[in-house]
């Protein structure tokens, strides 16, 4: 929501500076994403003191400057002023800046006395009239400080992330609304230069009402919950007024004309999405009547749209329609053959409530998104529209003139009233962990428009909420609009006692933290990527409304996924690549849902460690290294159960669990350039997700994890305090014989005090028999608590090869 500061000043008169109002909504109401000064042609000119001044040596009315801006060096600059005063601060253009009006400031010669810049009146500056005399500051800032940031000069661009549950802050109204109960400055529209006249009360009809020589019909109140029109005749379309164009400037809108200006006012100003038809180009019958129309197109009517482009419509689309043809998209955009122009002179006005579901339908089947259907599909208050229709007539007639308004038509069924909410003010202090009194949260609620009564029990509030917070909906709506009114930082920030909950964390997302954590302290870097993929019609699952017709299908690997991710880095010249993501892959299924499994997968590539000055030639992933990562991966996602890792002629290595398939390691085909180093990649299944349509009663439809999830607890050990002893075993493996089995052995027999072991060579060749390898560990011994002795290793070494001998027959490389 791009907001005028000048433009909330107009309906709040508050004092914040834009840096403050910032704060203030970002604190209580929504994130202020940026601020942005509209007056950037300022932005070259700079506060300066005039240290002397005298007169021009050839002229009377002239003088000769020495003027400091700041930068060590005093500036010779003419001026033809009156006003110049030595010690006095000015505004000053150096030479090379662009003035405003499109002058660029050159250094040159004056009546024979070199000038480098302008000190520059208001006029000059575009803020204001005064062209008499140069403008003197009355600022406190060092010399050199721009403009703009040494007095608040134009206006101020806010823009405001607004969530898709409050639709009520996406106009200034509404942001000013929030401004008022933060501030406690009054909130009241402001009058409209010379929109001084009435407009009559409309008439309000259940299905069809007239409003001039135009009659109105809702075919389906689905399609419009409320819809308004009024007939102006008279009108003078030309350009607007400066402070129109000023208005609707400062939020980004380009100005058309007064009467296209007009409706788009109201709709920033009151988030009331309004359109003007020229109601001559609207179709009228043999008794001189226009009909008003809101219906669902017929199946392949065309309407050519305000965007210049010609559209079909199908039959999900509302229009409004007179009795030949559809002349505007309901909700989204008006048709180009009811436009108004300058040739206009009489014009329906509409002012409807658009159903969001239908209007989101629309945008979505045409892909045409407006600042209209942006605020229909969150839901438009009902109850706004008289009054942006009365605003609407007094701007244009203001604007454009008009010799005759008709009474108004107003086609709506009162919606049933809101039920009060009960709010317990010992709930209030439960959830937030701090008492709030019932008159605080009152005064909280009331400040932004809700009804409140105190409750018969004395202790809770009875509270209806306004009809533009369609958001609020239960006590716990209530409690947290106290919560951020009071404001979060007002809250107190030390622990305190708290009873944790009983209900215990859900398996698979107790799996999925403890994958993350493993594959985090692996080096690698998670994803979170969208599920599409390009897919084909056989063997995926389409989607069915995609964002994209490239991207239309839902992906059977995530390992496909990352592998777009590692092309575009290498597309980026980024070689090293260690990216892991835990998602869902879909399958076609036997029924309309797809099958949908929860897996992890990793793919890695490069160097194995970022480059470090001390090892310029780290080493680079093999298959060995994936092999590792899933061995951990099996080891966290599955432990205690029965896991193996198997060639395979379609992997590298296959993963079972129980005798059952769950992964993969495998090679990744990437299209990649020729300096690329190969990729390696890991994917395990770790649980298929219920896709029942409905739950039974209490059913876990999270899915099964693979294994059961309890929560250890952590174990925290000091940082060693005495030394390692270490040394290094070249074992020859026979044929068939795992580096897993020999590593089994080794931790069981050496003992509690072997810390770490480390397989870090492997070869075959001479030296060493048919069949065997040669394989070498480094093993790392430390005792808490004192330094262990030669013998103590010597002895482990010795009964480490012979339990190895005799178990596996594995025996030590001789050199």
């Amino acid at each position: 929501m791009n907001a005028s500061y000048e433009w909330l000043r107009a309906l709040v008169p508050f004092h914040q500076t834009p840096a403050q109002l910032r704060d203030l909504l970002t604190a209580h109401t929504a994130t202020v994403d940026e601020l942005i000064p509209l007056r950037q042609d300022l932005a070259a000119i700079v506060v300066a003191r005039v240290v002397t001044t005298a007169p021009h040596p050839d002229s009377d009315h002239l003088s000769v400057n020495k003027v400091d801006m700041g930068t060590g060096e005093l500036l010779d600059v003419v001026c033809g002023a009156p006003n110049v005063q030595a010690g006095a601060l000015y505004p000053f253009a150096p030479t090379g800046t662009t003035m405003p009006n499109g002058l660029k400031l050159e250094r040159r010669k004056i009546r024979g006395a070199l000038s480098n810049g302008m000190l520059c009146s208001a006029r000059e500056l575009g803020l204001g009239q005064d062209h008499e005399g140069i403008m003197r500051l009355d600022v406190d800032v060092p010399l050199g400080t721009p403009l703009l940031q040494a007095m608040p000069v134009g206006d101020t661009q806010v823009v405001i992330d607004v969530g898709a549950n409050r639709p009520d802050l996406l106009s200034h109204l509404g942001i000013a609304r929030e401004i008022s109960a933060l501030t406690g400055v009054p909130l009241a529209l402001p009058p409209i230069p010379g929109g001084d006249v009435a407009c009559p009360a409309p008439e309000r009809k259940a299905r069809a009402a007239r409003t001039g020589s135009a009659v109105i019909h809702v075919e389906d109140r689905e399609l419009a919950r409320r819809y308004m029109g009024v007939v102006v005749r008279g009108v003078t379309v030309g350009p607007s007024p400066e402070w129109l164009v000023a208005r609707v400037t400062s939020v980004g809108v380009r100005s058309i004309n007064n009467v296209v200006d007009a409706t788009n006012y109201i709709l920033h100003e009151l988030g009331q999405p309004v359109h003007a038809f020229d109601l001559a180009k609207l179709g009228v019958d043999d008794k001189g009547t226009t009909s008003v129309v809101v219906r669902k197109a017929k199946a392949g009517e065309v309407l050519h749209t305000l965007d210049g482009v010609e559209r079909t419509l199908d039959a999900r689309i509302p229009v409004i329609a007179d009795a030949e043809r559809p002349h505007a998209v309901a909700g989204v955009m008006g048709g180009k053959e009811s436009e108004v122009t300058e040739g206009t002179t009489d014009l329906f006005l509409e002012v409807a409530n658009f159903h969001a579901g239908h209007t989101r339908t629309a945008r979505r089947a045409l892909s045409l998104s407006t600042d209209a259907s942006y605020r229909f599909e969150r839901a438009v208050d009902p109850e706004l529209a008289p009054v942006a229709l009365e605003r609407l007539v007094q701007l244009i007639v203001a604007v454009a003139g008009g010799t005759s308004i008709s009474t108004p038509a107003d086609v709506y069924l009162p919606e049933p009233a809101r039920a009060p909410i009960v709010l317990r003010i010992s709930r209030i202090a439960r959830v937030l962990g701090d008492a709030v009194s019932a008159e605080d949260s009152a005064r909280y609620l009331t400040s932004i428009g809700f009804r409140v009564e105190a409750g018969t029990d004395g202790a809770s509030l009875s509270v209806i909420a306004p009809s533009w917070r369609e958001d609020i909906s239960g006590e716990i709506d209530l409690v947290e609009e106290v919560a951020r009114l009071r404001g979060y930082d007002a809250f107190p920030n030390e622990l305190r006692p708290f009873r944790p909950g009983t209900v215990p964390d859900d398996p698979m997302w107790t799996l999925g933290h403890r994958v993350r954590d493993a594959l985090v302290s692996l080096g690698l870097l998670e994803t979170r990527a969208m599920p599409f993929v390009k897919g084909a019609p056989e063997g995926f699952a389409r989607v069915s409304n995609p964002l994209s017709e490239t991207e239309a299908y839902l992906r059977r690997d995530v390992l496909d996924t990352l592998a777009r991710r590692a092309e575009y880095n290498l597309a980026q010249m980024q070689g090293d690549v260690r990216l892991f993501e835990i998602g869902s892959t879909f399958a076609p299924g036997e029924g309309s849902l797809p099958v949908e499994e929860l897996r992890v997968a990793a793919l890695v590539m490069g160097r194995r460690a970022p480059r470090h000055f001390t090892d310029t030639q780290a080493a680079r992933y093999d298959e060995w290294d994936a092999k590792a990562i899933a061995e951990r991966l099996v080891e966290v996602a599955f432990a205690g159960r029965d896991a193996s890792l198997a060639g395979s002629e379609h992997a590298l290595w296959t993963i079972s669990v129980d005798g059952d398939e769950v992964g993969h390691v495998s090679r990744v085909s990437l299209d990649a350039p020729v300096w690329a180093a190969p990729a390696f990649g890991v994917e395990l299944r770790l649980a298929t997700l219920s896709a029942a349509p409905v739950a039974a009663p209490g059913a876990n439809v999270h899915g099964v994890a693979p294994a059961a999830i309890t929560r250890a607890p952590f174990t925290f050990t000091p940082q060693p305090s005495t030394p390692a002893a270490e040394f290094d075993l070249a074992l020859l493996l026979p044929a068939g014989r795992l580096a897993s089995e020999v590593e089994a052995v080794i931790r069981r027999t050496a003992g509690e005090m072997l810390e770490r072991l480390e397989l870090f060579d492997e070869y075959t060749g001479e030296g060493v028999e048919a069949g065997a390898r040669s394989v070498a560990w480094r093993l790392t011994f430390r005792h808490p608590e004192r330094t262990l002795r030669d013998k103590e290793i010597d002895g482990r070494r010795s009964r480490i090869l012979g339990v190895l001998e005799s178990e596996l027959n594995v025996r030590q490389r001789s050199t």
